[in-house]
Parts: C-alpha cells; structure tokens; sequence
C-alpha cells in the first residue's frame, strides 16, 4: 500500500470510528455505550480504536470537539451573512447568534455529548477548554465591534466576554437539565436577550 493510500485508509477509519460514536454517544449516551458497539457500527477492529484513540473517554472527547465546532462554524458563517444575506449590526449579530446558540442546546448530539455527558465524563476543565476555544472569540469579535461602532459602552472587553460566556454557559446546561427543555430555552432566551440589549443603552 502507497503512502497516500494508507493515510487515506488511516484518514477514513478514523472517521468511520468518529461518526459510529457520535451517533451511538447521542442516542445512548456515554456510559451506555459499548466500545464493542463502536467498532461494529465503524465496521473496523477492536485494534483500529486503540490504534487512533487511547480509550473510550479519548474517542468521546474527539466527538465532543467535533460536535461543538461545528457549531461554532454554524455561527460564525451566521455572523458574516447577518439576517437575509445583509451584514446586521454587532449588537444584533451578537443577540442572534446568541438565540442561535441556545436553539443548539435543543439538538440531540449537541445536548447529549457536548453539555450532558461532556461536563460529567471529562470534568470542568474540558468543557471550560471548548469555551475558550470556540466561545471566547467570537464573543470579543462582536463586543469589540459593538463598542467600536457605539452600541455598547466602552467597557473592557476580555472581561465582557467571559462574564458573557459565563451566562451562555450556564444557560446551556440550565436548558440541556431541565426536564422541559424547550421551554427552559424560552426562559433562558428571554433573560439573556434583556441582558444584551441592556448593553446597548450607553450611560450619557
């Protein structure tokens, strides 16, 4: 086998090992999820696991950053076509990604991997890791524009955007808990759209 070939054939088992968790991480959750079923749903060996992840725990956290990028690409490519296809403004992007976000919290995958199971399996400092990763930055970019534009006050803004990230957060597992999560996401929704729009009334 050819180089190229073979890292196809690495690339595609991985991925095949990636997709069974995934679906079998949403519909069973973490403990009730069997490697031996993962590798049956892959169609590859026992071997093929542990040759790409060193355990369980190490293929579900793989799952997990996959799931929660892909919802933050989701928002991002929101950001850049604002509502209709037209650029919208900070603030509003922000309070729409943020509705977006919490719509997410509704999703099978997302709800299960990333904000039942991921916090119990891999403890706060995974989870405090996507954060950072894939929360923090899109939250600067619209603070950072937001007060440059004059719809929010000139406050300091790294500190904005983790008190924010904070809240999101802790919605999102409010909503993901709660045993009616469709309208705890209503709830959350409204208290944190009031907290935003709050930014925008500048002191004189």
């Amino acid at each position: 086998m050819t180089n190229s070939r073979r890292q196809e054939h690495t690339a595609d088992t991985r991925a095949a090992l990636l997709g069974a968790a995934r679906r079998l991480f949403a519909e069973q959750g973490y403990a009730g999820t069997g490697t031996e079923e993962i590798v049956a749903r892959a169609r590859v060996t026992r071997g093929a696991l542990y040759h790409h992840f060193r355990d369980k725990a190490d293929l579900f956290a793989a799952v997990m950053r996959t799931v929660a990028g892909e919802l933050a690409e989701h928002l991002i490519q929101q950001q850049l076509a604002g509502p209709g296809g037209r650029p919208a403004g900070p603030l509003d992007e922000l309070r729409s990604g943020l509705q977006a976000y919490l719509d997410a919290c509704l999703d099978g995958d997302f709800q299960r991997i990333v904000l039942v199971d991921g916090p119990a399996v891999l403890g706060p400092a995974a989870w405090n890791e996507l954060i950072d990763q894939h929360g923090l930055h899109l939250l600067r970019d619209w603070l950072r524009q937001a007060v440059a534009d004059g719809q929010i006050a000139p406050l300091p803004v790294d500190v904005l955007a983790r008190l924010l990230a904070a809240l999101i957060a802790e919605a999102g597992l409010y909503i993901a808990h709660e045993s009616d999560p469709a309208a705890a996401r209503d709830k959350a929704g409204v208290a944190l759209d009031h907290i935003l729009r709050g930014l925008g009334h500048t002191p004189e």
